[in-house]
Order: C-alpha cells, then structure tokens, then sequence
C-alpha cells in the first residue's frame, strides 16, 4: 500500500512541476507526421510547369489613287496641241508574324515559411542555386499555400500554389553564347 501512496504522490507532483502544454500539441496529429504550419518551418514544394503560348498575325493593306487631267482647245481656226496630265500613286503594304514559346519546368525545392496569413494560409519563399561547370541557374520560388495542400510529407506540388512567382534564370557561358554581341544590339538600336 505504501509503494501505491509513494507512486501516485509522485505522479501528481510530476504533473504539477512538470506539465505538458495543450496548445503546444495542438497541431499534432496521433495518426500521421506533423505538417509545416508555423514561421520558420521547412517545406518542399514539387515545381511541376508547363507553359505553351502562341500567336499569328497577318495585316494587309493597300490603296491606290489616280488623277488624270486631259486639255485640247483651238484659237481661231487654229488648232492648240492637246495636254495630258496623269498623276497616280500606289501604297501596299503586308506583314505577318507569329511567336510560338514552349516551357516546362520540373524541379524540387526546400522553402521555409515567410508568414501566417490571418485565414491560415502560408506565404512561403525559396530559391535553389546550381552552379556546374560555370554555369549557374537560380531558381526562386513564392507563393501562398493553404495548409490542407500540403501533404504528409510536408510537400506541395508549384500549381497548388497561388499567387505564385516562379523565377528560372541563369548565366554563364552558354547564356553569353547565345545573347546577340554589342554591334549587333547597336544595329537594332539604330535599325
């Protein structure tokens, strides 16, 4: 009987000098793993794009105008010579032009929470740098994510993000490369 009086006065004692905090579990589940939900905390985001955009167009024009001015006359019983005078102008004009651009991007990157909206939506950033052989890409990433897409891996796929930003950029040899040189830019400043 004594070792139950000495057990449960230490039990009562530990609960009293040692409680546990119901709002510090309060987003933690019994059945899966703990989501991201607060400043700070890290969560992948599954960059999964793809973009396709194109346009035509075609402008035709054309106008065309004459003027023709014909004088004969006679002074007395003489014949004056007869005057023609034609003026015509001619404008065409045709143009057309087309612009088609493909995209897809496919990436993962670790973002943290920037803030807590006040609906418990997350506004989250992140950006993942890649440098291989002097080449470099940056790819950045923000956006708002409500909490019930994220899932139990702490993952959200790009296009359950709204408001999203997505940035892909590079620089570096090819990007040099492949950018026109400085008397060409000059001819299309001029041109």
């Amino acid at each position: 009987m004594k070792k139950i009086l000495i057990l449960s006065f230490v039990l009562i004692c530990s609960a009293y000098f040692y409680p546990q905090e119901m709002r510090q579990n309060a987003f933690k589940s019994l059945f899966s793993d703990e989501k991201a939900n607060k400043i700070g905390d890290a969560i992948t985001i599954l960059v999964v794009e793809s973009s396709q955009a194109s346009n035509n167009a075609e402008t035709q024009a054309t106008r065309s105008s004459s003027l023709s001015l014909t004088a004969k006359g006679q002074a007395g019983k003489t014949a004056l010579p007869g005057v023609d005078l034609g003026l015509g102008t001619n404008n065409d004009f045709t143009g057309s032009g087309s612009t088609k651009t493909t995209g897809l991007i496919r990436t993962k990157i670790s973002a943290t929470i920037d803030s807590v909206l006040k609906n418990g939506n997350l506004l989250v950033r992140g950006s993942r740098k890649i440098v291989i052989n002097g080449e470099e890409q940056v790819v950045k990433i923000k956006g708002i994510v409500r909490s019930s897409d994220i899932a139990a891996d702490n993952s959200v796929l790009s296009y359950n993000i709204s408001e999203a930003e997505i940035e892909f950029s590079g620089s570096g040899l090819i990007e040099r490369s492949q950018s026109p040189g400085w008397i060409t830019k000059l001819f299309h400043i001029l041109f």
